[in-house]
């Protein structure tokens, strides 16, 4: 669900809603520089060398400030993936550690880790805030559940061979702690903010620059049509649930049905 009440997260967090949102407000400052600032188009005209210096270095601008912020959410795309990875080979490890287990405690660790990798399954593929509640709640009860299965017979047994399961369920542990930080490092507001200010003034000025603002009304939706579909990739990318692009659980499920295979 959204929440009406943030509005910047409304927009930058939210592909669908940026897309339109800045075509529309892009379009509108190229319109706005054509039609409205007829004094300043004469200027321009007088000053048409300087004018194209100061264009071309905002566009360029632009250019970098996008690039770079695209590289920000590809990374943290990665991130989320490789985590994904992690997390499907910590939970099989100690499946199999399970083993170093008197038999009673690895039966139940295992039963307890099958109901935890579904849950780490619906985690990626839930998309509503009241189900991901759930989810994690549940999650959080089957990890109490897992180290209490593990710390019971360490504290009995404290052996070497015994420490290796209890390591591989902290591993587990940690692995969801890493890939929760990974699923709320975003692209800070800051920079959506940045980067927003910048196309609006490029589209400023290039319908200043524009010479015939009836006879350049199409072209004038060019740039802002260009950068909103940059804006929507961007945010496509850095958005785990809203967006399109979304990480799949493949080495969850596929460790999953290997198990439940066995």
């Amino acid at each position: 669900m959204i929440n009406l009440g943030d509005y910047p997260l409304l927009v930058f967090r939210h592909p669908l809603i940026l897309f339109p949102v800045s075509f529309f407000v892009l379009w509108l400052s190229a319109w706005i520089g054509a039609s409205r600032f007829k004094e300043l188009k004469t200027q321009v005209a007088e000053l048409q060398d300087d004018f194209g210096v100061i264009q071309g270095a905002t566009l360029t601008l632009l250019g970098l400030i996008i690039g770079f912020t695209f590289s920000m959410a590809l990374g943290r795309y990665d991130q989320r993936k490789n985590y994904e990875e992690q997390e499907a080979n910590a939970i099989g490890t100690e499946y199999v550690r399970a083993d170093l287990l008197p038999a009673a405690d690895a039966a139940k660790v295992r039963g307890l880790l099958l109901s935890y990798l579904n849950q780490r399954v619906l985690f990626y593929t839930i998309h509503d805030d009241q189900q991901l509640e759930q989810i994690n709640a549940k999650t959080a009860i089957l990890q109490a559940e897992l180290w209490s299965a593990v710390r019971v017979p360490a504290s009995a047994q404290p052996t070497p061979v015994i420490a290796l399961a209890v390591a591989g369920m902290n591993d587990v542990l940690n692995s969801q702690g890493y890939t929760q930080a990974a699923w709320w490092n975003r692209i800070p507001i800051a920079a959506w903010s940045l980067m927003a200010a910048i196309a609006i003034c490029s589209t400023m000025l290039v319908g200043i620059g524009a010479r015939n603002a009836k006879a350049n009304s199409r072209l004038l939706l060019v740039l802002p049509l260009v950068v909103s579909i940059a804006f929507f990739l961007i945010a496509d990318i850095d958005s785990p649930r809203q967006g399109v692009i979304r990480v799949i659980p493949q080495n969850l499920l596929s460790l999953s049905q290997s198990l439940r295979a066995q």
